[in-house]
């Protein structure tokens, strides 16, 4: 590596790498810009301000968010504009921060700070970035940055095998989700350098309206690789290491682009992997991300259905054992093998609250923190009701006071993809639930009875209730046999929200049979005569 990571750099001026404008604007506040990658005669002198663009940081409220970054001081500006970024970059060229305009903070730190400094009292001081330490920091293409902050470390396999040692798997698409990632390391040592690492960083997210069907977003997998790509493909090359991998592929939706743009940029750039990275799309259907069907994506098949897991071995690609874990996973697994996230150090969980708020946000939470901290990071756009835990068919409670721990959201039938959806006070959550048993009836890959028949008739069930037919018995039963026998998570998880739903607001419903919305949102109200 060489000295250009922008931790060198005497001034630094760092804006959204989608916003060219912004670029402009700050090179005639006397900025030069640079993406990395150059000579070492295109990088900025000493003396000059860097204009670097960077990836999102996960707080989308304050888009665009521009920092200035002189010795020992950051300035942070919120929502700027072209003329405002002008002179910040002039103020930054005088060798001072957080003059001009009104800053949203202004944080002291060491010189030459290789990740995001402190910002206390606001969005961007939620919690801790430790994996998101260089999401709105670091160039998204350029290694150095990571090099800086310790990445790309020189690692045994003696020191991946530690470092994995107790990581669980962080969301459904991943293998091992909620489960510790060694035995299935351990099985694809075995292959004796027949292995392949998926990095499955497909996802559809969910950011809905009042109607409960919404529209599709990006999940934290894919926000990873747009902001910290090589924080991703350190940990898949780590686990290619570990068992002299023969293919390394990250896998993503085909809706983000900019996350495939990224990834692959990086890959081009990252200094000597074990084997190069391919990087694939799959199609954009919440389906797509349960790991056997992204195996099936990768392979190419156009029908997408779930296969059976068989106990104690790994799946396939392409007739090879797989290793296949998300994003969020392995990006967790190169922080251990740093040493960095082992020893004192709480596991962390990211989360992304969206939903009946503002604008969304991701944000990195202690395992043994509570949900509700995540609030903290945005604005709710309604009074809070009730809350979807855990992704597309998360659980629905009336309250975050939970540990982000999967145990602890297991125990209260709440998912753990990682992923709070606010509801606020005027949601119907019976309109809620039927519209995401549609959801699940409509987009399930067909295979197995239990699913696509069970979300079919679940999809029956809730529409009887407006007729006055709430056979709660009934539906518990079909949940229950959704939930026991179906070959993959999506038929489990789609039991999820009917079933807590029912538990949480069993008052809801009732009402709802004998013609009452408690929200307001489903029944026409009854004419007064006159």
């Amino acid at each position: 590596m060489d000295d250009s990571s922008l931790a060198e750099r005497q001034g630094v001026l760092r804006i959204p790498a989608d916003r060219a404008d912004l670029a402009e604007a700050a090179e005639a506040g006397g900025g030069t810009v640079d993406d990395g990658g150059g000579q070492a005669d295109d990088v900025p002198g000493e003396d000059e301000v860097t204009v670097a663009r960077v990836g999102p940081t996960g707080i989308a409220a304050l888009d665009p968010l521009v920092s200035a970054t002189s010795g020992g001081g950051t300035a942070f500006y919120a929502n700027a504009d072209p003329d405002l970024v002008t002179e910040i970059a002039a103020d930054l060229v005088e060798g001072s921060v957080g003059v001009v305009g009104e800053p949203l903070a202004v944080a002291g730190h060491a010189l030459g700070p290789a990740t995001f400094p402190l910002a206390p009292a606001t969005p961007l001081g939620v919690g801790n970035r430790r994996v998101l330490g260089g999401a709105g920091w670091h160039r998204p293409a350029e290694p150095a940055d990571h090099d800086a902050a310790g990445g790309f470390v020189d690692a045994t396999l003696e020191d991946v095998v530690s470092g994995a040692d107790g990581l669980q798997g962080r969301g459904w698409g991943d293998w091992c989700q909620d489960a510790d990632v060694t035995p299935a390391l351990d099985r694809a040592r075995d292959a004796f350098g027949e292995a392949a690492v998926v990095v499955n960083a497909h996802g559809v997210g969910m950011e809905a309206g009042h109607s409960g069907d919404g529209t599709d977003r990006s999940t934290a997998d894919a926000f990873l690789l747009e902001s910290v790509p090589f924080a991703v493909l350190e940990g898949a090359d780590l686990l290619a290491t570990a068992v002299d991998a023969e293919r390394v592929v990250v896998y993503v939706s085909e809706a983000d682009e900019t996350a495939v743009e990224r990834v692959r940029t990086a890959g081009e750039n990252y200094p000597d992997p074990v084997t190069p990275f391919e990087v694939v799309t799959g199609p954009a259907v919440h389906r797509a991300t349960e790991p056997t069907m992204a195996l099936e994506a990768i392979e190419g098949n156009h029908r997408l259905e779930a296969r059976l897991r068989r106990p104690g071995e790994l799946p396939t690609l392409d007739g090879t054992p797989a290793l296949v874990h998300t994003a969020r996973t392995v990006a967790h697994l190169g922080r251990r093998v740093r040493a960095e996230d082992v020893g004192g150090h709480t596991a962390t969980r990211l989360v992304t609250v969206s939903g009946d708020v503002e604008a969304p946000a991701t944000v990195e939470l202690s395992e043994t923190a509570s949900l509700d901290a995540a609030l903290d990071a945005v604005s709710l756009a309604d009074e809070f009701k009730a809350a979807a835990v855990g992704g597309r068919f998360g659980g629905l409670t009336d309250s975050l006071d939970v540990s982000c721990s999967p145990s602890s959201l297991a125990a209260g039938g709440l998912g753990t993809e990682g992923a709070v959806e606010v509801l606020g006070e005027d949601r119907c959550l019976v309109e809620f639930v039927g519209r995401r048993a549609q959801l699940a009836a409509d987009t399930n890959c067909g295979r197995c009875v239990p699913c696509r028949e069970g979300a079919t008739q679940l999809t029956e069930l809730l529409r009887d209730i407006y007729d006055g037919d709430y056979d709660e018995d009934g539906i518990a039963e079909l949940l229950r046999v959704m939930d026991g026998s179906s070959v993959c998570a999506f038929g489990v998880e789609a039991a999820r929200p009917a079933r807590t739903a029912m538990e949480e607001f069993d008052a809801e419903f009732d009402a709802h049979a004998e013609g009452r919305c408690p929200a307001g949102a489903c029944f026409e109200p009854a004419e007064v005569p006159q």
